[in-house]
């Protein structure tokens, strides 16, 4: 598929307009310059023609900001790999040095590039289109990003410049693995590695990643489409507008994944953070693989593997189906084995026994352990079916649901992973009356 990648100095508008041709509100969007840092990518469609839109980092940015020469090494992997470039420019500001600058930057690039005139808010101020020209413009695109205006004319001009379409194969049930953790805890170095090759920005300083970055990937014949989602603080730590969209973007990164690789900083140990963020996978009904990150350097401080999974499965009761992996992302400790888990995990996801199994297993359980009496009255349960995967959901018919007390619901769910193989995935036991139709 062809790309459109959208390159300007910071603070123009890129991620404005961004959101505006792909129709939704994927790339977080703040008056404070430099917030885009990892080039994000997005499918738009306009008059039947499919491209993939490209939103950077700004280009010569502060030489004060610590991501600046790596957000620049990513905007020239953009830029070379880029079929049409949308330099954006702000009509407010005029022609800026910087803007000279990076129009020859472009123009070494031998790049189609489209020059893009935005915060044209006002339509009678066409005046401010016409300075623009000393950058050795042909045609320029004046467009209002933020109401949409011009846009329409904008994505004309962008498929009539794209290459011929090429006849690509679809890819059906690629399975989505979002890879979720704290700030820093080594997220996307573990990303990089499992793709091989730089694909999100590394950098020691926490919250570099604010958007989810997606990537495929194919192991063993099989596609995955991997998912580096911002990192996520507490609520209470959220201070800025950034952290908390930051957050919905990690959110919603989950909800679009069936398996959640969850980061532990194995050498800052276990934190009440982890627990918090994890949570939302397991809410989500995501399969879910742990992962212990930095181990070789926690193993120094001579933890044992033991102790670490006795204490997390203290702190965490809630993801005892979750297999744990101690790992290396720097160094590739391990790593390797994060494939055939995470392909363990899904099957268990996915898992659908028969309802004579299902049946069976109850009966079993209903001479040995019948539910508990409460406050005089006969708890009762008849039978159980399977309704739903992803996760597993079973609707167990009792006669009353409010006699059948947490703890012998529990009881039910280990049994039914000691019987089958949920292999890392939430069980979800849904209790319901029996009628007499039933």
């Amino acid at each position: 598929m062809p790309s459109v990648a959208i390159i300007g100095r910071p603070n123009v508008g890129k991620s404005t307009l961004f959101n505006r041709l792909v129709g939704r509100q994927d790339a977080i969007v703040d008056d404070q310059p430099g917030v885009t840092r990892d080039a994000k990518e997005r499918t738009a469609s306009w008059n039947g023609r499919d491209f993939i839109l490209v939103d950077t980092g700004g280009l010569f940015g502060p030489e004060d900001d610590p991501f600046s020469a790596v957000i620049q090494a990513k905007i020239e992997e953009v830029i070379s790999e880029a079929d049409i470039l949308l330099l954006m420019l702000d009509a407010q500001d005029g022609p800026t040095p910087m803007d000279h600058q990076v129009m020859d930057f472009l123009r070494k690039s031998r790049r189609k590039t489209i020059v893009v005139v935005n915060k044209l808010d006002n339509p009678s101020r066409l005046d401010l289109v016409a300075p623009f020209y000393e950058l050795g413009c042909e045609t320029l695109f004046p467009i209002s990003s933020m109401h949409g205006t011009g846009t329409g004319d904008l994505l004309d001009e962008i498929v009539a410049n794209l290459p011929p379409p090429v006849e690509i194969p679809a890819y059906e049930d690629v399975p989505a693995i979002s890879i979720v953790g704290r700030p820093n805890v080594g997220k996307s170095t573990l990303l990089n590695r499992l793709v091989g090759r730089d694909r999100s920005i590394v950098s020691s300083i926490p919250g570099t990643t604010r958007d989810p970055v997606d990537t495929l990937v194919e192991y063993e014949g099989q596609r995955y489409l991997l998912i580096d989602t911002a990192g996520i603080r507490r609520r209470a730590k959220m201070h800025q507008g950034l952290d908390r969209y930051a957050l919905m973007r990690g959110e919603e990164a989950i909800e679009r994944s069936d398996v959640a690789l969850l980061m532990i900083d194995g050498a800052e140990g276990l934190t009440e953070t982890d627990a918090r963020v994890f949570s939302y996978a397991h809410d989500a009904g995501k399969a879910a693989v742990i992962l212990v990150n930095k181990w070789d350097v926690a193993e120094r401080t001579k933890v044992t593997g033991d102790a670490f999974l006795k204490k997390l499965r203290e702190v965490m009761p809630y993801l005892s189906y979750a297999p744990v992996l101690f790992v290396s992302a720097e160094t590739g400790y391990h790593v390797q084995r994060i494939f055939p888990e995470i392909r363990r995990v899904l099957e268990g996801h996915q898992l659908r026994p028969s309802t004579s199994d299902l049946n069976d297993l109850l009966k079993e359980i209903l001479l040995r352990h019948p539910p508990p009496s409460k406050k005089g009255r006969e708890s009762k349960a008849f039978y159980w079916t399977q309704v739903a995967v992803q996760p597993p959901t079973i609707v167990l018919f009792v006669n009353d649901p409010d006699l059948i007390h947490f703890s012998y619901r529990r009881f039910l769910v280990n049994r039914l992973y000691e019987r089958f193989a949920f292999y890392g995935t939430p069980i979800r036991l849904l209790l319901r009356a029996r009628k007499r139709s039933d």
